[in-house]
């Protein structure tokens, strides 16, 4: 489990940098916007595009999805039913509740324990496009229609083309329209792609510190509810399901069953924080979530190894 425990510590390093220079104030007021919206509309669109320009899009179409996503659905839809029904928080809110039951750190931690404790990081594949190609268009066209009270509402034509306009679909679909096509642009066209790329992960994990600086406990605010259901829903119930589903449903071999287990049992990305930062919508709620399911994460993590590995 060194791998996890490094994994994690990498994490943690970028955003207690990230805490430092909010505290230090040596980035300026605002920090914690202006570093999210780098990351969400200038770095993660040229990620994306770079990531799925070499994948093979039919990875989604083995059966292990039906476990990852499965779980995944199950869990966002348990949100969306329980938090209607208890609180009625408003749509972006309750969207980005529903990203945080669901969306995995399949992106760098994923990617590290597929690597390093199952041997083959292309396991983390099917998560991780079922997330960029389904989860993610589809929250983000909820967040961004989304309206305060006192907001006009986004006519037809509005609704119809938000996908078509929101950053992170538009790197989807460049990259799936390279993949498909078989080509890739010279190096020099390449090249400031993957500077930008490099920005992503970074940007997200330094302004997810900065967000932390300053804000209350976690769990503390009228939230709170809210906060633990989430929680409870991700760390418990995703990889529970995943493991149902993989067993019973699907009939996965002992391998895979591990490897779709320990992917639903990552802690939520910081890209929820990132997209609800980036519309205002519920950031407080995803700050909370994704510090305390990466806290949390560290046992179940160890436990799904210990007992399925």
């Amino acid at each position: 489990m060194n791998a996890v425990l490094a994994g994690f510590a990498t994490l943690v390093a970028v955003i207690a940098v990230g805490w430092i220079a909010a505290r230090t104030r040596v980035l300026g007021e605002g920090a914690t916007g202006v570093l999210s919206r780098l990351s969400y509309f200038v770095a993660t669109p040229a990620l994306l595009l770079l990531t799925l320009a070499e994948a093979d899009p039919a990875v989604l179409l083995s059966t292990t999805l039906v476990a990852t996503a499965g779980s995944a659905v199950a869990c966002g839809l348990l949100y969306l039913a329980v938090a209607r029904w208890r609180w009625r928080p408003r749509a972006g809110h309750l969207t980005t509740g529903a990203l945080a039951s669901s969306y995995v750190n399949a992106g760098n931690l994923g990617v590290a324990i597929a690597g390093y404790v199952l041997g083959d990081a292309s396991l983390v594949a099917p998560v991780l496009l079922f997330q960029v190609l389904v989860l993610a268009p589809i929250g983000l066209t909820v967040l961004a229609a989304s309206r305060d009270p006192g907001q006009s509402a986004p006519t037809r034509a509005q609704l119809l083309t938000q996908p078509l306009r929101t950053p992170l679909v538009i790197g989807c679909a460049l990259g799936l329209a390279l993949a498909s096509a078989g080509w890739m642009p010279p190096a020099p066209v390449l090249r400031p792609v993957e500077l930008l790329a490099d920005l992503a992960v970074p940007a997200a994990l330094l302004a997810y510190g900065a967000g932390l600086h300053g804000a209350p406990r976690p769990a503390s605010a009228g939230t709170a509810g809210q906060v633990w259901l989430v929680v409870v829903l991700k760390t418990v119930a995703q990889p529970a399901l995943a493991y149902a589903l993989g067993r019973w449903v699907v009939r996965l071999d002992d391998p895979a069953l591990l490897a779709v287990t320990l992917t639903s049992a990552l802690p939520t990305a910081q890209n929820v924080f990132v997209y609800a930062t980036a519309y205002d919508r519920g950031a407080e709620l995803a700050r909370d979530v994704v510090l305390l399911t990466t806290v949390l994460s560290v046992p179940v993590l160890t436990g799904v190894a210990v007992v399925l590995g």
